[in-house]
């Protein structure tokens, strides 16, 4: 398993512990079953990125904490250069580079999100999580599963939903689609 995945399992595993939240408690405030959090936690499964912002939450922790064992330490700004956020291994053919790591505080999780196309007949990966997201496509066609609906976005289109409904992406056209995903 890779090794980021690794350290920001074993990261979660020692601050849920010095919270004094069993993992069973943990599971359950995700809403997610012992067994699946257990893989997170040991690093055995990729922990994806709506699970990753909900254990932050959980532990009263940055997010950026976990994702690279270091407090933010920006208060008025940041600035993150072009291909330079931090790199965020979450979920097969998906690529995550968190846009602000660096800013303490944050109100929101900014990544800049580029998803691979799929093999066709391979199911949409659906997830949920608390708070709100907005999608803003740059490249590509994105179809967006939520909530009992599709979507086809295509360059320069946007949506914001609610996330705790049920929500899922996927790159359509045989091609990678690129999107700015803003969680709050």
């Amino acid at each position: 398993m890779n090794q980021k995945i690794q350290e920001t399992a074993a990261r979660i595993h020692e601050l849920r512990e010095l919270s004094d939240i069993s993992a069973a408690q943990m599971a359950k405030n995700l809403g997610i079953d012992l067994e699946a959090y257990a893989e997170y936690e040991t690093g055995n499964a990729d922990i994806p990125a709506s699970i990753l912002f909900n254990v932050a939450q959980e532990l009263g922790v940055d997010m950026s904490l976990l994702l690279t064992g270091k407090e933010p330490h920006m208060n008025i700004y940041t600035v993150v250069r072009k291909g330079k956020g931090v790199m965020v291994d979450r979920q097969a053919g998906y690529d995550y580079q968190h846009l602000a790591a660096n800013f303490n505080h944050r109100k929101a999780e900014p990544f800049l999100v580029v998803v691979q196309p799929k093999p066709p007949g391979t199911p949409m990966s659906i997830n949920s999580h608390p708070g709100q997201e907005f999608d803003y496509v740059l490249e590509g066609t994105l179809k967006i599963a939520i909530h009992d609906h599709e979507i086809v976005l295509e360059a320069g289109d946007s949506i914001f939903y609610d996330s705790c409904y049920g929500h899922g992406m996927e790159a359509i056209n045989d091609k990678a689609a690129r999107f700015l995903a803003i969680i709050f």
